[in-house]
């Protein structure tokens, strides 16, 4: 099921919209789960090579892996560099990665490619929207609803209630 930025399945028009966005390429039919908190921001589980050829194809210019190498079923890396986009790695195995330094450079990827159109993945997107959430309650400064919502935006599920634990934790 495709889910907008409110954890809402996507109408049509919303399916449509994207596609354009997206050099005519419906990334809702090709990436299981697909998050789209923005226009710029996609959110999905893992990668193959036909899903990075297609996420090349419709204008994504860097890839965020939050797997670690023993998650990966190919050379990720070497096939999203061959199809033309930038590539970043930082391994989340799971809760323990969930730190204060992971999610300080998980920022500092984001801040260097800002602007551009990113895919960030995980094995579900439940990585990827716990650093999310994390991000926004301790670098961002936001509240605890919005921080939890920007990560449920982007993919949070399993690791919700811890999130909400370390953002009760002041940093």
């Amino acid at each position: 099921m495709t889910l907008n930025s409110n954890a809402q399945p996507l109408t049509n028009a919303d399916d449509n919209q994207a596609s354009i966005a997206d050099n005519g390429i419906n990334l809702a039919t090709i990436l299981e789960p697909y998050f789209r908190p923005d226009e710029q921001t996609i959110v999905c589980g893992a990668l193959d090579e036909a899903k990075v050829k297609a996420l090349a194809d419709a204008g994504v210019e860097l890839i965020i892996n939050l797997q670690p190498d023993d998650e990966l079923s190919f050379d990720e890396s070497a096939a999203v560099e061959r199809a033309g986009m930038f590539y970043e790695q930082l391994p989340i195995s799971g809760v323990a990665d969930l730190k204060q330094l992971k999610i300080l450079a998980f920022d500092n990827i984001l801040r260097q490619h800002h602007g551009k159109k990113i895919a960030m993945h995980c094995g579900s997107g439940n990585r990827a929207g716990a650093a999310i959430a994390l991000r926004a309650g301790w670098l961002r400064g936001r509240k605890m609803d919005t921080a939890m919502e920007r990560g449920r935006s982007h993919g949070l599920t399993k690791l919700e209630d811890e999130v909400y634990k370390r953002l009760l934790v002041p940093r």
